[in-house]
């Protein structure tokens, strides 16, 4: 924007410049010339009046010197010729040029004449000054001065170079005041640019100088702040809200969870004691769904905090908290690493939150005798988390809408999960400036990649990469049959969604 704008600044003084140097200039080389034309005419009618009487009575008398020293004096060459064109005296100097025929044409037919009109830098042809001379108004000859162009030329010349000078300097300082003048202007775009860009990457903090640039843009960014205030209010408080309403909710379902609880001794109908069950595992989903809202509302709160982390030793952490409950459920849970550390740079608890919710749903939906494969390696200048299932995976539709918050797989509906995992999966790799990536495995199942930038530059010593995750068995202690309570069902790795 910038280059285009003083690209317009010059271009519009170039334009000014040569609409005022150009007739400038050619009014001084025109001024130039007709200042020596009239020199030349001055002198040829002196030598005219002389030379009327020499024609007349064939005597050259006093003009011969009269030529001979203005030559000498001016270096000028001058001739004097009859009507029959027959030269009657000249100078030392003298040589006719080009325009020196037709000049005395012009003069023996009773007119004074000169050529050329103008001397540019670039005519090297002499000043042709033709004088007639005339006696009782008949035409006896005429007197023709050559005057040398080259004094002309360089005077030409040298004001044509200062009016370039000036152009030139006009030119630079244009330039210094349009590169000014630009910046003026486009600094506070440039800076709104920069602040959107730190607000789209999670910096809700940032904010635009209002008192930079022209009054509209200084009212722009005043009104993109004020903008900017509104939205991140609104998102505090609608996060605080499912927050607070998910916290609060947890005491009263405790409570009607102990009521339904104490039912159970006095139902002896034997289909009420199977509605009592239901009743109680409808509270323990109700429990987990309120889980999983806290837990988005707190990975959606995070800001650009990153920290270093060796995504090995989490993998191994993670696949070891799991591998009861997958031995449990006849599923072969592997790891599949580097042997050296492969350091990501994340949010906190990323990487484990992650991949709780991702073999949490890839053991749930693989069923007995499956097989899940966490990997790790580095790719694209990162480090990728791979969790391969064998289970029956997702169709093309629904790993579009896999990300949705509560979405669920039409034949898994009656399954435990609340739906939130992937979406949890998606707002950390998002905050940690990564890549959530799903697609069906060969033969069958599902494979979801994470991509996380490894940092500029590897720690020393790996720091503590295992935090408390909110969800999966790392945040409530799975137990060593039956689901994790956060977060159950909400992961990727299978239709669970």
């Amino acid at each position: 924007m910038r280059r285009r704008l003083v690209i317009s600044y010059l271009l519009l003084m170039v334009l000014v410049l040569l609409a005022l140097e150009t007739p400038l200039a050619l009014t001084l080389a025109t001024r130039e010339t007709d200042r020596v034309r009239a020199d030349r005419l001055a002198d040829a009618t002196r030598f005219a009046s002389l030379a009327g009487p020499a024609l007349r009575d064939d005597v050259v008398g006093p003009l011969g010197g009269e030529l001979a020293s203005y030559d000498e004096l001016y270096g000028i060459g001058a001739a004097v010729v009859d009507r029959d064109r027959r030269t009657v005296t000249e100078s030392a100097t003298w040589e006719p040029s080009a325009g020196t025929a037709a000049a005395l044409d012009t003069a023996l037919s009773g007119l004074q004449v000169s050529t050329p009109d103008s001397v540019w830098p670039w005519v090297r042809d002499p000043v042709v000054v033709a004088v007639p001379i005339n006696d009782g108004g008949e035409v006896l000859g005429a007197v023709v001065i050559t005057t040398p162009s080259e004094r002309i030329r360089r005077t030409v010349t040298a004001w044509w170079l200062l009016l370039a000078a000036v152009g030139v300097l006009a030119v630079v300082a244009g330039v210094l005041l349009a590169f000014g003048l630009a910046g003026w202007v486009l600094r506070p775009v440039t800076e709104l640019d920069a602040v959107t860009h730190e607000i789209a990457e999670g910096d809700r903090g940032a904010r635009v100088q209002h008192r930079l640039g022209p009054p509209e843009l200084r009212r722009l960014a005043t009104s993109f702040n004020h903008m900017a205030d509104a939205v991140s209010d609104v998102m505090d408080r609608q996060r605080a809200f499912v927050a607070h309403a998910s916290h609060q909710l947890r005491n009263p379902l405790t409570a009607l969870r102990l009521r339904v609880e104490e039912l159970g001794p006095s139902l002896t109908d034997p289909e009420g004691r199977v509605e009592h069950q239901l009743a109680l595992e409808e509270t323990d989903r109700l429990a987990q769904v309120l889980d999983a809202l806290l837990t988005l509302a707190r990975a959606e709160r995070t800001e650009n905090e990153r920290v270093t982390v060796d995504a090995v030793a989490v993998a191994a952490s993670r696949v070891a908290a799991w591998e009861p409950l997958a031995r449990h459920r006849s599923v072969a849970l592997g790891l599949v690493t580097l042997d050296h550390p492969a350091y990501a740079r994340t949010v906190p608890t990323a990487i484990d939150q992650a991949l709780d919710a991702l073999i949490d749903n890839a053991v749930k939906f693989s069923g007995a005798g499956e097989e899940v494969t966490v990997t790790v390696r580095r790719a694209d200048g990162g480090t990728v988390l791979e969790v391969r299932d064998t289970g029956p995976g997702l169709t093309a539709s629904q790993l579009g809408q896999a990300t949705e918050r509560f979405w669920r797989a039409p034949e898994v509906q009656n399954v435990d999960g609340a739906g939130l995992g992937l979406t949890i999966v998606a707002v950390l790799v998002d905050a940690s400036g990564g890549r959530l990536a799903m697609r069906p495995g060969e033969p069958r199942g599902l494979v979801a990649e994470l991509w996380f930038p490894a940092p500029e530059t590897v720690p020393e010593a790996a720091p503590p990469t295992v935090g408390l995750p909110a969800v999966g068995p790392s945040a409530v202690g799975p137990p060593a049959v039956g689901p994790p309570v956060a977060g159950v069902g909400t992961g990727s790795g299978g239709p669970g969604q």
